[in-house]
């Protein structure tokens, strides 16, 4: 990017090629300053760098999280993550959180930064993997459990033995569900899953049409934005399959 020299170079939204006089920008003659005429925008509105979100909240707000650029991959919208943490709450203390379909891992970091207890990322892509690894890394946490696995393949592995106290603690509070559309991943992942929630634990459900629950699934909260529908559901022990 060129720079502009002098004192010019101190107004954000100033161009080459022109100057002020009694409060307004002329151009100058192109025969003594033969400059392009390229104009410098303020800082507000330069745009985030390519392949990251920001953290919107917690510990860790306002910091970029790079990601893989993998086909499909696709991040929770900065308005979608917002909402959902305002109905979950801002401090995720003593929870233990899956990020299923992880991909640029928005939903597990932020779950981090509120001081979740642990977060398991599950992702299939190596590339987008080591972005969640070098991530973590980057923010010092020990907090985050980071699986290169296809979201079937783990959730069939991981299933707690009985009903001890170990296996009730390996249980999950809070899941993020944000798969590739078009694929029924929700359909697929849920039987499994079941045995892995806490009573009480929410789903959160990223998906291109309203989601209907079912098998002791209970809405709580719903939305839309743009063509992404996403709710919010808590689950029951006693449907448990």
């Amino acid at each position: 990017m060129l720079r502009q020299r002098g004192k010019a170079s101190r107004r954000g939204n100033a161009c080459y090629g022109q100057r002020k006089r009694d409060g307004i920008i002329q151009p100058l003659d192109s025969s003594r300053n033969p400059l392009p005429r390229v104009c410098l925008l303020p800082s507000a509105v330069v745009k985030r760098r390519a392949n990251t979100v920001r953290i919107i909240g917690g510990e860790h707000g306002g910091r970029l999280l790079p990601f893989a650029d993998v086909p499909g991959l696709r991040p929770t919208p900065d308005r979608v993550r917002e909402t959902l943490f305002n109905w979950l709450g801002q401090d995720l203390t003593g929870l233990r959180c899956l990020d299923l379909f992880a991909g640029s891992g928005a939903l597990g970091f932020e779950a981090l930064s509120r001081n979740a207890r642990e977060v398991v990322f599950v992702e299939r892509s190596r590339e987008a993997v080591d972005r969640l690894r070098a991530f973590a890394a980057a923010i010092g946490t020990r907090r985050a459990t980071i699986f290169q696995k296809d979201a079937l393949e783990f959730l069939r592995g991981a299933v707690p033995g009985g009903e001890s106290a170990a296996a009730a603690s390996s249980r999950f509070d809070v899941v993020f569900l944000d798969p590739p559309f078009g694929e029924g991943w929700i359909a697929r992942v849920l039987a499994p899953l079941r045995p892995l929630l806490a009573d009480g634990a929410r789903i959160h459900v990223e998906s291109e049409r309203p989601y209907e629950p079912d098998g002791g699934m209970q809405i709580l909260k719903s939305g839309r934005a743009g063509a992404v529908h996403h709710a919010l559901a808590v689950f029951s022990s006693d449907q448990r399959g």
